[in-house]
C-alpha cells in the first residue's frame, strides 16, 4: 500500500484540507445551472399569463436558455484555460445572479427571453469551469471516485430538483422566484469559492481562437435553434433544412480548421481518445431518452392525471434518489474495482427498460404500479451511468486542456437534450394527431379520444428513447475500454503539462 501511496500526490491532500467544502461550493453552482434547464419550466403558464405571451413564443422562454448553453459551452471551457478557472467561475456565478434578477423582474416577453439568454451564456462559462476545478482537485482515483458520484448525482437528479423547486415556487410565491432563487445560492457559492477554491492562473500568452469560435458555436446554435423550430413549423421547413445545413457544413469547416489552428478552441486530440469519445457519445444519447422522458412524463401527471404542479414534481422525487444511490452507493465505489463501461452499459440497459415499461401507460395508468417502477429502473440506470461517464470523460487530461474537455461533456448533455425534446416532441405530436384524426368518427367521444391520442404520441415517442439508450449501452459497450484506476491504468492521473 505504501507503494501506491508514494506513486500517488500526497500533497493535495495536505495542501488543501478543505477541498470537500469546496466540492460543496462547485455543487452548489452546477446543481443551480442544471435547475435552470427545468425549473421555469412548470412556472412558463403563469409567466405566459403574466406577461402575455403568445402561445408560439412561450418556447423562447426554455429555447433561449439551452441555444445559448449549449452553443457557447466550448467557448466557455477554453475561457477557463485562459482566464484561469477560479475566476471564470467566480464571473459565470455573477453574471448568471445578475441575469436572473433581470428575469425575475421583467415586464415583457422580450426582456424575461433576453434574460434567459443571458443565463445561458453565463452558465456556459460557470459549468465547464466548475467541472474542471472538480477534475483538478481531485486526483487521488478513491476520492476522485467519490467527488464524481457526488457532482454526476448533481447532474442527474438537478432536471428532477427543478421540477420539485419549480412546483412548490409557482403554488406557493410566484413564478419570479423560479429565477429570483438563483440570487441568494449565487452569492452564496462566490463566498464560499473566494474562501476555499484555489486554482493556478490562466495561460496568459496563449490566444482565442477566434474563427473556431464562431464556427462552433455558430454549428452548434444552428443545429439547437433547428431542432427547436422542428416542432411548430415541421421537418420539411425551408427554415428548418437551413438551419441544418448551416449546422452541419459550420461543424464540418470548425472541425479542418482545428487542425490548422494554431491555438485550437477544441484540440481534436481531445475527442480522438476512444474513451472520451464513447463517453461523449454515450453521454449525448442517455440525455435525449431522458430529457424527452422528462416532458412526456409532466405533461401525461399534468394533463393527463391532474396532478398539480407541486404534486408532479414530488412524483418525479423517487427517480432522484434512485440517482443519488447508483451515483454515490454504487457507481462511485464499484469504479475503482472494474472498468467504466461495466457500469454504464448495464445503467443504459436498466434506463432502457424503464422507458419500455413507461410505452404501456394509459389515459387512467396507476402511479404506484405503472409509473413507479419505470421511474425507479431510469433513476438507477442514469446514476450508474452519469457518474463513469464525467469520471472517465476528464480523467488523464492535461491540466490547460481540462476547461475544454470538460465543457465538450456539458456540450453533449446540453445538445442532447435539445434534440431530444425536440425530436421526441415532433414525433409524439405527429402520432397523436393522426391518432386522433383515425379514431374520432363519434364527436361526442371527442374528449377521451383526445386524451387517448395524447398518450399514444408520448407512447410512440417513448419506444423511440428506449431505442436510443439501447443505442447508448451498445456505443459504451464497444467503445470505452479504461479500466478501473487501481488496475494500472494511467487514465486516471492526471497528465502533467508541459512546461512550455
Amino acid at each position: 500500500m505504501s507503494g501506491t501511496r508514494t506513486g500517488q500526490p500526497a500533497a493535495p491532500a495536505e495542501a488543501d484540507p478543505r477541498r470537500w467544502w469546496g466540492l460543496v461550493v462547485i455543487a452548489l453552482a452546477q446543481l443551480m445551472v442544471v435547475l435552470d434547464a427545468t425549473i421555469v419550466n412548470i412556472a412558463l403558464p403563469s409567466a405566459q399569463r403574466d406577461l402575455g405571451m403568445s402561445d408560439s413564443n412561450r418556447q423562447w422562454v426554455i429555447t433561449a436558455y439551452t441555444l445559448a448553453f449549449g452553443g457557447l459551452l466550448l467557448l466557455g471551457g477554453r475561457v477557463a484555460d485562459l482566464v484561469g478557472r477560479k475566476r471564470t467561475f467566480v464571473i459565470g456565478l455573477i453574471g448568471f445572479a445578475a441575469a436572473s434578477a433581470i428575469g425575475g423582474a421583467a415586464t415583457t416577453p422580450a426582456m424575461l427571453f433576453g434574460a434567459r439568454a443571458l443565463q445561458g451564456v453565463f452558465a456556459a462559462v460557470l459549468a465547464p469551469s466548475a467541472l474542471s476545478l472538480l477534475a483538478t482537485t481531485f486526483t487521488e482515483p478513491k476520492e476522485r471516485g467519490k467527488a464524481f458520484g457526488i457532482y454526476g448525482t448533481l447532474a442527474g437528479s438537478g432536471a428532477a430538483v427543478g421540477f420539485v423547486v419549480g412546483g412548490v415556487l409557482t403554488e406557493y410565491l410566484n413564478w419570479r422566484w423560479c429565477l429570483y432563487v438563483n440570487v441568494p445560492i449565487a452569492v452564496a457559492a462566490v463566498i464560499g469559492a473566494f474562501v476555499l477554491l484555489h486554482d493556478r492562473p490562466g495561460h496568459t500568452g496563449a490566444r482565442l481562437d477566434v474563427p473556431g469560435v464562431f464556427l462552433g458555436c455558430g454549428g452548434l446554435v444552428s443545429l439547437v435553434y433547428g431542432f427547436s423550430e422542428a416542432q411548430p413549423r415541421g421537418w420539411t421547413d425551408p427554415l428548418v433544412l437551413a438551419l441544418f445545413a448551416a449546422g452541419v457544413v459550420l461543424l464540418a469547416v470548425f472541425v479542418w480548421w482545428q487542425t490548422r489552428a494554431p491555438s485550437p478552441l477544441l484540440p481534436l486530440h481531445v475527442i480522438r481518445d476512444r474513451n472520451r469519445a464513447g463517453c461523449f457519445l454515450t453521454m449525448m444519447l442517455a440525455v435525449i431518452g431522458m430529457f424527452g422522458m422528462f416532458l412526456f412524463m409532466t405533461y401525461y401527471l399534468q394533463t393527463i392525471l391532474g396532478y398539480s404542479p407541486v404534486r408532479t414534481g414530488l412524483a418525479f422525487l423517487p427517480m432522484t434518489v434512485m440517482i443519488v444511490i447508483g451515483s454515490t452507493q454504487i457507481s462511485a465505489r464499484l469504479l475503482r474495482r472494474v472498468g467504466p463501461r461495466m457500469l454504464m452499459v448495464p445503467g443504459m440497459l436498466l434506463a432502457s427498460g424503464g422507458m419500455v415499461i413507461l410505452t404501456q401507460m394509459t389515459v387512467d395508468s396507476a402511479y404506484a404500479t405503472e409509473i413507479l417502477p419505470a421511474l425507479i429502473l431510469m433513476g438507477l440506470g442514469m446514476g450508474l451511468t452519469f457518474m463513469p461517464v464525467f469520471s472517465t470523460a476528464t480523467a488523464g487530461v492535461a491540466p490547460r486542456d481540462s476547461g475544454v474537455t470538460s465543457a465538450t461533456v456539458n456540450t453533449s448533455q446540453q445538445v442532447g437534450g435539445s434534440i431530444g425534446t425536440a425530436l421526441l416532441n415532433t414525433i409524439a405530436t405527429s402520432t397523436s394527431a393522426s391518432y386522433i384524426a383515425s379514431h374520432l368518427t363519434d364527436p361526442s367521444q371527442r374528449e377521451s379520444v383526445v386524451r387517448e391520442g395524447i398518450v399514444h404520441g408520448y407512447t410512440v415517442a417513448i419506444w423511440l428513447a428506449a431505442g436510443v439508450m439501447l443505442l447508448a449501452g451498445l456505443i459504451a459497450g464497444l467503445m470505452v475500454t479504461a479500466k478501473a484506476p487501481e488496475h494500472g491504468t494511467p487514465a486516471d492521473r492526471p497528465v502533467p503539462e508541459p512546461v512550455a
